[in-house]
């Protein structure tokens, strides 16, 4: 089979929706005999049976509802291309794609993007989250544009990318007012048997946090480990225990979560980067992150 003939196939997935090839024949303003033999030869191609009939009416076969998903994924996708180009903003806006990483602060990737929204030509921002593996297979299939992680690119993938250094902050304790009354002054030794919320393993800052609390000799009670930073501030933000967060959003943090800091621990560095195929930024939106960063967020 050379190619796929696309208008055989949209008839077996206008049959295969409608339920019948009169059904569709009206829909497609075709006679049904035009239908039947175009059918007859896109099975023939294909080498395969789409319908078996069970009385007068016709049922997929289990390898004509396989077909069917993929055809309704190419016909839905030629649907949204049609809306894209018929969209008068098309031609003018620039597509910024981000991935951002689970570990990093929702908070600080927010107001490190915010600027690409702000530039002289209309940007549509798409944003995507998750697992820094996952994103850097995105990024090297053009699906991002950039990706906001607390660690450079992995080495170990084999993914042509480059790490921009868009900062670095101290860590700073939060804890409910509540919490933070009970477990008294004195820091870090308030954190000796206080219930806390550690980043998990997917956290580059994971590792140090353990080192610090052992260099401190502080033992606190660890109640749970999560791979979202938001995850973390909001089972803070319910009194479950104490969590630490980047210094550069300590107000925020404070203000959104409702949380009072603790103490800072300004030796403990949590590193924000930018990855991007580009080996120095040219894109206008990531050089407004990058100009942000170093001007104003980490500065």
């Amino acid at each position: 089979m050379s190619s796929l003939n696309f208008k055989h196939l949209r008839y077996f997935w206008m049959v295969a929706k409608t339920g019948s090839i009169a059904k569709a024949a009206t829909q497609l303003h075709l006679t049904p005999q035009s239908i039947s033999g175009q059918l007859s030869e896109f099975a023939d191609t294909l080498g395969v049976e789409l319908f078996r009939r069970v009385g007068r009416n016709l049922e997929l076969t289990e390898t004509g509802r396989r077909i069917l998903s993929y055809a309704e994924d190419i016909f839905t996708t030629g649907d949204e291309l049609l809306d894209l180009v018929r969209d008068k903003t098309f031609t003018t806006t620039i597509t910024f794609r981000v991935g951002c990483a689970d570990s990093v602060s929702k908070l600080i990737a927010c107001r490190l993007v915010e600027p690409a929204l702000k530039l002289g030509e209309p940007v549509k921002l798409i944003c995507r989250e998750g697992r820094l593996a996952s994103l850097v297979a995105d990024l090297a299939v053009h699906r991002l544009d950039l990706i906001i992680a607390d660690r450079p690119m992995p080495s170990h993938l084999s993914v042509r990318g480059f790490n921009h250094l868009l900062g670095e902050s101290g860590m700073t304790v939060f804890a409910t007012a509540a919490l933070a009354k009970e477990l008294g002054e004195g820091f870090p030794a308030c954190l000796n048997g206080a219930p806390m919320l550690l980043p998990g393993e997917d956290f580059a800052i994971h590792q140090r946090v353990l080192q610090w609390l052992e260099k401190s000799q502080v033992h606190p009670r660890v109640v749970g480990e999560f791979d979202d930073s938001a995850m973390i501030k909001a089972f803070g933000q319910s009194g479950a225990g104490v969590f630490f967060a980047p210094t550069v959003i300590a107000r925020q943090v404070s203000d959104q979560y409702r949380v009072v800091p603790l103490g800072r621990v300004d030796s403990l560095v949590e590193q924000v980067y930018a990855i991007t195929t580009e080996r120095r930024m040219s894109h206008p939106a990531t050089l407004a992150i990058s100009t942000m960063a170093r001007n104003t967020l980490f500065a």
